[in-house]
């Protein structure tokens, strides 16, 4: 999935509660050398840190800044607004309350008593707008104390972008759905095409949005289903009013992604091409092979780290994949990163595969999932191919089919 904005079904986000594993957090803590995580929150504006603190399920309002401590050592320690004292009940340690700004200013200093070193959702210079969550005036406030800020884009996959056992089942299912769902868009295309029945993009969304409902799945979107020009631009979506009709001889490229309706299920998202004539042109072909080498090119790298158990970054993933496009020719009709995190939302909080759109320095960690999706962009088509994969301890795993060639709609 690249973008989109249409709904197709509603579901939440996020799941209710995160429970914190404080102890694995501070050993966590420890080994990178910190002093503590410091999640912090004003009206939303922090929704990783909330998630984590369990204040997402709407029995809360969260109209005033919060602190939540987690030290490498000791106990955690919060600090709360007056009226809104209970916030954080929830989670373990001692809690201070505030008032004013003044009560507010000490209390913070008496929170960060002792600490030096400390993980935030902050991202130098916002390489990482995704991750990049606490406003420059707060870190000041945490600077001013003598306090040294790092990301905390690592902690954050380990501790609420990867999945557990019982997600990467959600995933297998969903992405099965997804499979099915993409076939029976090709066959309505070609059933269509076959007997000469008027069929636009939208008319073929609408058939899917449908399936979606069949096979029991959840999206934030309808599926993109785009033809010719249409499919060159990664963002569109088709609508009522504003649809191709789905003609002979024309790239054809469906992506599609949706989730189980449980808690903490997460996304599976797929992209695939097909070719509405009984053989794609030489340019088509040829740009589909080349995001094909690439997709594979990324996909080995992932799986020979996994294997060796070597540190491997989301940015090196991504240019793996882009060093292939360029070779090819294809670098002036490259147009976004090469994945992104999957999670309970679609763009999940771990790594994404970027070293185009920004330098994500954050590694490719056991327990995470996201997608592999190259894709190159013309003026009168685009193709763009995305499968999944896991980090497991030892391994990577692809956890659906992956498209070798344009799939032909005409005999």
């Amino acid at each position: 999935m690249i973008g989109g904005q249409l709904p197709a079904a509603r579901c939440p986000l996020y799941s209710d509660v995160m429970p914190l594993d404080v102890a694995e957090i501070q050993k966590t803590l420890r080994a990178d050398g910190l002093d503590g995580w410091l999640l912090y929150d004003f009206h939303g504006s922090n929704p990783i840190a909330a998630r984590l603190a369990g204040l997402t399920n709407g029995a809360h309002m969260t109209t005033r800044r919060w602190y939540y401590l987690i030290p490498s050592t000791g106990s955690p320690r919060g600090l709360v607004h007056a009226i809104e004292r209970h916030n954080l009940d929830a989670l373990p340690g001692d809690k201070a309350v505030y008032g004013g700004r003044e009560e507010l200013d000490a209390g913070l200093s008496r929170l960060l008593n002792g600490v030096r070193r400390v993980a935030m959702e902050y991202s130098r210079n916002c390489a990482i707008p995704y991750l990049s969550r606490v406003d420059a005036g707060t870190a000041e406030t945490i600077w001013s104390r003598g306090v040294e800020i790092v990301s905390s884009g690592d902690l954050v996959q380990r501790f609420e972008a990867a999945w557990d056992a019982r997600q990467l089942e959600t995933h297998r299912r969903a992405s099965e759905a997804l499979y099915r769902i993409k076939d029976r868009a090709f066959d309505a295309a070609r059933g269509a095409l076959g007997c000469g029945q008027p069929m636009t993009e939208y008319d073929l969304q609408q058939h899917m949005v449908r399936w979606f409902g069949e096979e029991g799945l959840v999206s934030d979107s309808a599926p993109v289903v785009a033809v010719g020009a249409n499919a060159g631009n990664p963002h569109y979506l088709p609508a009522a009013d504003r649809a191709a009709p789905i003609a002979a001889d024309q790239v054809l490229l469906l992506d599609l992604w949706g989730k189980l309706p449980e808690p903490g299920s997460v996304f599976a998202d797929i992209t695939w091409v097909g070719f509405t004539g009984r053989r794609a042109p030489e340019e088509a072909a040829r740009a589909f092979g080349a995001i094909v080498e690439a997709r594979d090119a990324a996909v080995a790298l992932v799986e020979e780290a996994a294997l060796t158990g070597r540190e491997l970054h989301g940015w090196e993933v991504d240019r793996a994949a882009r060093t292939v496009l360029e070779r090819s020719g294809y670098g002036g009709h490259i147009l976004h990163r090469t994945g992104h995190s999957l999670g309970e939302s679609v763009h999940g909080n771990g790594v994404h595969l970027d070293d185009y759109e920004t330098h994500d320095d954050r590694r490719i960690l056991p327990g995470t999932g996201f997608t592999v999706e190259p894709g190159l962009y013309f003026d009168s088509f685009g193709v763009r191919t995305e499968i999944n994969v896991y980090r497991g301890e030892r391994e990577a795993l692809v956890t659906g089919p992956r498209q070798m060639k344009l799939v032909t709609l005409m005999a």
